[in-house]
């Protein structure tokens, strides 16, 4: 079997109708080059799947090193999430000690896909550490294509093969949030899911339902919220008023659990008394509640961390495994 050769820069100028000279220019984003030149190059690279030998642009630039964390996200969820800040905090503690210097790449999901897949294709980082994903952000797609050593945290939410991850075992993290409230004797347990495009979400939800089948409840009480306090809150509102018989909740992030039990306090339900609450990722948003919210832990840190080993191991031409972590139950008032 042929291997297809990889676009050279001679490749991106043909297509481009422009010189060499200028094409690596705009690689090098030299301001100077015209917009009409920029955009040709641009489409070139984009088309060819074309992507600087980054040892030439070291020695181009002398820069030092980097990786891009890629969150396709707003900025506003972002800096308001504290999962997704202790993931952050634990990439920049496992670079501390090396020359790679962390960028951060944020982009809305599904709209900022084309502004995300251009600079990823630029050459402009010599590798990828990426979370958040979601189904519709095409950048675990572009990743695999263009081959950037790359990590996931959390597995790639689409059928994408060849990109490592690590990530917890979300499943039996679910599951185990469920065990609790039957083992309380809830029988009418309801669930505020995550985003349908998400793969944690799904794999919590799946743990959800199965441990709902093992015990032989109804598993119909489900809304999706979208990782926010306000996602939460409405989707705690629409399960409440269409389930008025709910005696137990797993919500599928603490953020949304903490504004689930709220809205269930203002509603007349006491927590745990007439409505427990499970929630997930043991972040600082499980000491919101009163009394203190019962929830999975969600070790973001530890994933961080691990997923830097991993692509450093990449950087330096050896292969990696992806990794699943073991989760536990973390003791609260709520459930």
């Amino acid at each position: 079997m042929s291997t297809r050769r990889a676009p050279t820069l001679e490749d991106v100028a043909a297509r481009a109708g422009v010189s060499r000279a200028t094409v690596s220019r705009v690689v090098n984003a030299d301001p100077r080059v015209r917009a009409t030149a920029r955009e040709a190059v641009s489409r070139a690279v984009t088309e060819l799947g074309y992507r600087p030998n980054r040892a030439a642009r070291a020695l181009v630039k002398r820069a030092p090193d980097s990786v891009a964390v890629v969150v396709p996200e707003t900025d506003q969820r972002v800096f308001s999430d504290p999962v997704i800040m202790e993931m952050l905090r634990g990439i920049s503690e496992g670079l501390e000690e090396t020359p790679l210097q962390m960028v951060l790449v944020l982009g809305r999901a599904g709209r900022d896909t084309d502004r995300l897949e251009r600079w990823l294709r630029g050459g402009h980082t010599d590798g990828a550490i990426v979370l958040s994903a979601h189904l519709d952000d095409g950048v675990t797609s572009a990743l695999s294509e263009i081959g950037l050593p790359t990590v996931m945290i959390g597995r790639p939410p689409g059928p994408e093969q060849g990109l490592p991850f690590v990530d917890l075992d979300n499943v039996d993290g679910g599951r185990q949030a469920t065990d609790r409230l039957v083992a309380r004797g809830c029988r009418r347990i309801g669930t505020v899911a995550g985003p349908v495009d998400m793969a944690a979400s799904r794999d919590r939800l799946a743990g959800w339902r199965e441990s709902l089948d093992a015990a032989g409840l109804a598993d119909d009480a489900v809304e999706h919220g979208d990782f926010s306090s306000e996602g939460g809150r409405l989707a705690m509102r629409r399960l409440l008023a269409a389930h008025r018989d709910l005696d137990g909740v797993f919500v599928a992030s603490d953020l949304m659990a903490a504004a689930a039990v709220s809205e269930l306090q203002a509603a007349g339900r006491a927590v745990p008394g007439d409505v427990a609450v499970v929630g997930y990722d043991d972040s600082p948003a499980a000491q919101l509640t009163v009394p203190r919210l019962t929830t999975v832990a969600n070790p973001g840190d530890r994933m961080a961390r691990e997923a830097t080993v991993m692509l450093r191991e990449l950087l330096a031409g050896r292969p990696v495994s992806s990794r699943v972590l073991p989760t536990h139950l973390v003791e609260g008032g709520t459930a």
